[in-house]
């Protein structure tokens, strides 16, 4: 899929009314010591406008009043589930991943909020167009300082997988999917502090098909309580692994793995890399090629930075069109 048109019609008025079979998504909601936020992610879950679902929310053995606000709500569509022992965000995420009874999937966590139309739109996305994963771009809010800014996301499944090779190209909290491959390929425990990354890398493997769609859908809210920030170190570790993992499962050698280099090895290992890359993945863009390809540039580099950024442009045109020629060829 090189391109994403979202469908202005609505889905029928009938597929958003609770249905005799159960619900079309499942709202996944992990929630550990969450007080001061898991109020507003719950209430941006009962105010969207789509309202066929349930939200499943486990409370993975909170020791502040967590349990307590999830108690104020009594909405039917909620499904509450209290743990006296902490199991961890990863057990937590594919316990009410077998638990789902929706078609689809969608993941919130408990300190981020769903802007109102979210629902509605992803499940029309995945409705209409032949996609497995469904991400979205996205507000992030500094918690600190209160600053809002824009994601910077890439759309196609051909972007997306590219960019797996640096990055995970997907917010986790803004993702809908069929909830089968979830129940099929549970996040790995040894994934811990990336398992998003590595779940998606292996998605990406085993051939499914990914979109974010280019309209915001979510409030993506950075604070110094958030496990991404108390655990970057591991994370990273985690990555890295998982990273080359999935480089030698596109059959890309590990030696092509993304990283700083002077500029004759990167005219090597950088240029070889993004020709195998758009071999293995015909359609990547030429933007998605030049941030890939910046990863194998050193940062700061002065006055030498509009060359690099030349080098940059030139690298990855070059390399777009080899994946364009391969798609046209039919290799």
């Amino acid at each position: 899929m090189d391109a994403i048109e979202l469908n202005n019609s609505f889905l029928q008025a009938a597929e958003d009314k609770p249905s005799v079979l159960g619900p079309l998504v499942s709202v996944s909601m992990p929630a550990f010591n969450a007080e001061r936020y898991i109020g507003e992610a719950i209430e941006s879950i009962l105010s969207q406008t789509y309202t066929n679902f349930e939200l499943i929310i486990i409370d993975d053995g909170s020791t502040d009043q967590t349990r307590e606000i999830i108690n104020r709500y009594h909405d039917t569509r909620i499904v509450k589930i209290f743990s006296d022992q902490n199991h961890g965000l990863i057990s937590t995420r594919n316990k009410i991943a077998t638990l789902a009874k929706g078609k689809y999937l969608a993941l919130l966590d408990a300190d981020d909020r769903a802007l109102p139309s979210r629902l509605k739109i992803q499940v029309e996305f995945l409705e209409t167009h032949e996609v497995d994963i469904c991400g979205a771009d996205h507000w992030t809010l500094n918690q600190k300082n209160g600053d809002l800014r824009n994601s910077k996301q890439r759309h196609s499944n051909a972007d997306i997988r590219a960019m797996l090779t640096v990055c995970s190209p997907l917010c986790n909290p803004a993702v809908m999917g069929k909830t089968e491959i979830f129940k099929s390929h549970p996040y790995k425990l040894t994934s811990l502090h990336a398992e998003d990354y590595f779940f998606w890398a292996e998605l990406a493997i085993a051939g499914y098909r990914f979109a974010n769609i280019p309209k915001k859908l979510i409030i993506y809210r950075l604070h110094a309580s958030q496990t991404s920030i108390n655990f970057r170190e591991e994370a990273k570790n985690v990555f890295k692994k998982s990273q080359a993992q999935y480089l030698s499962g596109l059959g890309i050698p590990v030696t092509f793995l993304p990283r700083a280099m002077s500029l004759a090895e990167r005219l090597n290992f950088g240029v070889e890399c993004l020709r195998l890359l758009n071999q293995k993945i015909p359609g990547i863009s030429v933007g998605a090629n030049y941030e890939i390809y910046a990863r194998f540039q050193h940062r700061k580099n002065g006055i030498l930075t509009p060359l690099t950024r030349l080098e940059r442009w030139l690298i990855a045109l070059s390399a777009s069109w080899i994946g364009r020629k391969g798609r046209v060829s039919g290799n």
